[in-house]
């Protein structure tokens, strides 16, 4: 019933917001800045994000809740301003509840903030420092709610393995443990074990760091050294002073044949422990030994009111003395512009957990899973959006073989 009161509300705020257009295109106007002959400009924009959350529990992926329903409102602020020809900079405040959807106390904080510097108009060469989203894959560039075609993220960024960054796993039962594969994690630990596990990639993966990206014919590439691996999670991202000593090195090199085309491929390597961790890393062993290696490779497809997106990620967590935990996570993803203003988006994913030695046999580390999600969308306006999405999940829960979710997300783009 919240999530049915939830919805009417939206549709209310969307009927609002569509009379008052002509407001937003002129706010928009208000908002952008030029001096100098225009030689200097700047414009704040952003989004205003009122979620709903149905679902059964134990709360899914990365929602912090107690309950099985959550709201979650989400104002996000940009600023993008250029200097000349060659400097440019932007930034992206946020006022939530949480990078993650939670029922937290509100916050605010910075999420990105980076100077990009590119000597030369054709774009062979960019070079960027701050703190910014990761080159690897083709989601991260797309993530944003108004860009997205779903709610949530597509699995190899939410999905949490039995990894931990807090504390070294010192044997392949407490892998077995961790990853719920094995009963005996005690009812203490079991409780709040969620907050302790990381994914292949944690969302846009906001880290600190260095990138050189540019563009050469039909070829794009960008490197990154930051702060912090794929894997990170958000209350690391702000401690980037923890991996001074072993950053994480990422690469994508894209591929755009024509326009409807593009194809890339990506590697990662960087440690997933945080600083904490060292005191229960082994003897003759340092938090560099524990790394997460990453190969990843992506594409795009766009034909008149089709677009279609893919990612394959293999993702390997390095722990001593136990082996190499390897997993393989994919999705696959379609939107559909029915009318302009009317789309509908279908996204197949699925993850898979290789096999480690425990008790002189081979135990799979991780429960398998596939989940699909089904999102229609309605674009009532240049500034207003609103999405639904369903999603069926099965796997990775230990009390029912199926589990779904139930979202609603209206967006005011201003």
């Amino acid at each position: 019933m919240k999530l049915l009161r939830l919805t009417l509300g939206v549709c209310a705020a969307t009927l609002a917001a569509k009379a008052s257009d002509d407001f937003f295109d002129r706010v928009e106007q208000a908002l952008t800045f030029s001096a100098s002959d225009s030689r200097v400009r700047a414009r704040l924009s952003g989004t205003f994000d009122v979620e709903g959350y149905d679902y059964q529990l134990p709360a899914p992926a990365f929602i912090d809740a107690k309950s099985d329903q959550l709201f979650v409102p989400r104002l996000t602020v940009f600023l993008d301003a250029q200097f000349g020809s060659r400097l440019y900079a932007f930034v992206q405040a946020r006022a939530d509840r949480g990078f993650d959807p939670s029922d937290n106390s509100a916050e605010v904080r910075l999420d990105e903030w980076a100077l990009r510097y590119t000597p030369w108009r054709d774009g062979r060469i960019n070079f960027q420092a701050g703190k910014f989203a990761t080159v690897v894959g083709n989601w991260a560039a797309r993530h944003g709610s108004w860009s997205n075609p779903f709610i949530t993220a597509p699995l190899p960024y939410e999905h949490l393995t039995g990894v931990w960054d807090s504390e070294v796993i010192r044997s392949s039962g407490v892998l077995l443990q961790w990853a719920h594969i094995r009963p005996g994690l005690p009812a203490s630990i079991a409780a709040v074990e969620k907050s302790l596990r990381v994914p292949i990639v944690w969302g846009p993966s906001y880290t600190s760091g260095f990138a050189v990206s540019g563009t050469l014919g039909q070829l794009r590439y960008a490197a990154e050294a930051k702060l912090g691996s794929l894997s990170s999670r958000p209350d690391a991202w702000s401690h980037g002073r923890e991996d001074r000593e072993h950053p994480t090195f990422s690469t994508r090199l894209g591929y755009r044949p024509n326009p409807m085309w593009n194809f890339g491929v990506s590697a990662s390597t960087g440690p997933y422990l945080r600083e904490f961790a060292e005191r229960s890393v082994l003897v003759h062993h340092t938090r560099g030994d524990y790394r997460q290696q990453v190969l990843s490779s992506d594409m795009a497809f766009a034909w008149h009111h089709l677009q279609l997106w893919a990612e394959v990620y293999a993702s390997r967590f390095e722990i001593p003395v136990v082996g190499d935990a390897d997993t393989l996570a994919y999705y696959v993803e379609a939107k559909y512009k029915f009318t302009p203003r009317f789309f509908g988006a279908l996204r197949w994913n699925q993850q898979l957990f290789d096999t480690i030695a425990d008790r002189g046999t081979q135990t799979r580390w991780g429960r398998e899973l596939w989940r699909v999600d089904l999102a229609p969308g309605f674009r009532f306006t240049p500034h207003t959006q609103l999405k639904f999405q369903y999603s069926l999940q099965n796997g990775d829960n230990g009390r029912r073989e199926y589990t779904r979710l139930l979202a609603t997300q209206f967006t005011l783009r201003f």
